[in-house]
């Protein structure tokens, strides 16, 4: 079996590539964030460095979150792509290699008696045993090696892709039950209205009933009843369809006592800052992909030109036999046989047509890649710029809350000294009720800014 130790030689000729030299495209955005009236700067930590379990600091959250990494169907069809992708990779690299085969057999033989000797057996027996390479192509310029770096780096865009479908997961379950404490939280508002307003109502008709106010009132008192009592019916289906999309973003039946009860006793996420551009947006998992993509572009040009090349396949076998079994592997009669192949292009339009198209696949990845760098930039500084207006929207909207629960126990005082019409009573209190849903809107509103911010950030990796 000596002659193969021609293998690792030739293993070693089968080095060069074609592909040329890879050149990460320069990112088509400014160098800094934007900045002015609208942005803010902040001493938190980098949203890369901090692990979604130490950015969601909210513990019936954490638990939901790590449910839905568990059991999320979407997650699981992104992992199970980056294992056929890393198959498919593997694939690519063995046929690199050859494809050794071993066969062995017996050949038992019965002489006639009258061509046998004397004092000779009649029955004969005769081992062999055949290794053989099976059309294995050398790969002197490298079509081989570079279709392998083409599956190597579209598994690495897999795999990159699982990483921002594990992101996204975390920020779509963050925002799912921010969203659920918050319509939690205007159902229990309206709950409380729909009281006061029907208190107020049974005041009404107890005045109007020893004369001291007309039934234009009365009138006017219904109308809040029956608008808190729409809007707890609206919030009450809006909380059963809230836990209908946290229940399938989870992937799996969610305990009632991890659920929130309302917006102001979830923990808020932690502040984030936004990092340098050029140390964010190139660690952003879809910023990997495009990248790896491109990169998988770039070796499909290689492959493309190593087919202008000769393909050169070998077939080569080794046969021993011996008719003692014991010495088939010490003195048997060996035979070498190989055919080597060389197919040798001419002329074909489909090579130049697939080199042609390559070169036009890796102009797209180019673009796509830039493309996605600019995405990243436009959601990380809308991210930025919503931080500091919701924080003074926030503020000016508690203090509005404030002014407007004063303007109502004023009207309803100046009523019951019959110093105004209930037209008072009922403009301050309607106006009340919007500030008081607009108020929870805008903090529901600075949470899942946070979130959005951490995402976008390609905060945990």
């Amino acid at each position: 079996m000596k002659y193969f130790r021609f293998i690792p030689a030739l293993l070693l000729l089968t080095s060069c590539s074609l592909a040329p030299k890879y050149t990460r495209p320069t990112a088509p955005v400014p160098s800094a964030w934007p900045t002015g009236p609208a942005y803010e700067s902040s001493t938190a930590p980098a949203a890369t460095d901090l692990k979604w379990q130490e950015f969601i600091t909210d513990p019936k959250l954490q638990q939901v979150v790590s449910l839905a990494l568990t059991n999320n169907r979407d997650l699981r069809i992104a992992a199970l792509n980056v294992e056929r992708a890393h198959a498919i990779y593997g694939i690519q690299r063995d046929a690199l290699y050859p494809s050794l085969y071993a066969t062995a057999s017996v050949n038992n033989q019965r002489a006639s008696r009258d061509l046998t000797q004397p004092g000779q057996p009649r029955d004969t027996e005769r081992y062999s045993v055949n290794l053989g390479v099976a059309e294995w192509e050398l790969d002197f310029f490298g079509r081989i090696r570079s279709l392998k770096d083409e599956a190597l780096e579209t598994y690495f865009a897999t795999e990159q892709a699982r990483r921002a479908a594990h992101l996204s997961l975390v920020s779509a379950v963050a925002q799912a039950y921010l969203a659920l404490a918050a319509d939690k939280q205007n159902l229990r508002l309206a709950e409380e209205t729909l009281k006061t307003q029907q208190d107020a109502l049974d005041l009404v008709k107890r005045r109007f009933d020893l004369g001291l106010t007309t039934e234009l009132d009365v009138h006017r008192a219904k109308t809040l009843v029956d608008t808190a009592r729409g809007e707890c019916a609206r919030y009450t289906q809006q909380v059963a369809q809230d836990e209908n999309a946290l229940q399938l973003l989870v992937g799996a039946p969610l305990p009632s006592h991890l659920l929130p009860n309302d917006l102001e006793q979830v923990a808020p996420p932690r502040e984030v800052a936004a990092g340098l551009p050029s140390d964010v947006l190139l660690r952003r998992p879809d910023v990997l992909a495009a990248e790896h993509q491109l990169k998988a572009a770039n070796a499909d040009i290689g492959a493309a030109r190593a087919a202008f090349f000769p393909r050169i396949t070998l077939t080569a076998a080794i046969g021993t036999a011996s008719s003692d079994l014991a010495a088939l592997f010490r003195n048997g009669t060996e035979t070498w046989s190989y055919a080597p192949q060389i197919a040798m292009p001419i002329f074909d339009a489909r090579t130049w047509s697939a080199h042609r198209a390559a070169k036009v696949q890796r102009e797209i990845a180019v673009t796509q890649y830039e493309k996605a760098i600019q995405t990243a930039f436009r959601e990380v500084a809308d991210a930025l710029a919503e931080r500091g207006p919701l924080r003074q929207r926030l503020a000016a909207q508690e203090s509005l809350v404030q002014s407007l629960a004063e303007t109502c126990r004023l009207a309803q005082s100046r009523y019951e000294k019959g110093l105004d019409s209930y037209l008072s009573v009922l403009d301050a209190q309607r106006s009340l009720f919007a500030a008081q849903q607009g108020l929870n809107l805008l903090r529901l509103a600075q949470l899942a800014s946070r979130v959005r911010l951490y995402t976008v950030l390609g905060g945990g990796w």
